[in-house]
């Protein structure tokens, strides 16, 4: 019995441990933020960041247009009902802000950047 009680920790110390994901980012396209990020800036040029946890920021404007991702397009659709902004377009599970004014080249930014959220 004492020998099954030493090894409990042992074994819980195992079971703690797999599956972690602490080891550094995986390889996968399942952050779909970190994918936009790169389809945004390598495959279209765009100057853009990442803001906190779930936004992108577009042209480095804060006031200007920013992706905001959720975990589901259901969520981003929600979302869309309770924004307090206008112009929040739904792009599955992204919502993309913009200003109600368009010119030529903002719409063409914002076709690159729904190309690149189309993709996701």
């Amino acid at each position: 019995m004492k020998r099954a009680l030493l090894l409990l920790p042992a074994l819980l110390a195992v079971l703690a441990g797999c599956g972690s994901n602490d080891a550094g980012p995986s390889d996968d396209d399942s952050d779909k933020r970190a994918v936009a990020l790169t389809c945004l800036t390598q495959q279209k040029g765009i100057d853009a960041r990442l803001q906190g946890e779930h936004a992108i920021v577009l042209n480095g404007d804060e006031s200007g247009p920013r992706i905001k991702f959720f975990l589901t397009a259901a969520e981003a659709e929600a979302a869309t009902f309770q924004a307090k902004r206008e112009g929040a377009e739904q792009i599955g599970s992204a919502l993309l802000f913009t200003t109600p004014q368009v010119s030529n080249g903002r719409e063409d930014l914002l076709k690159e950047v729904e190309d690149c959220l189309d993709d996701l």
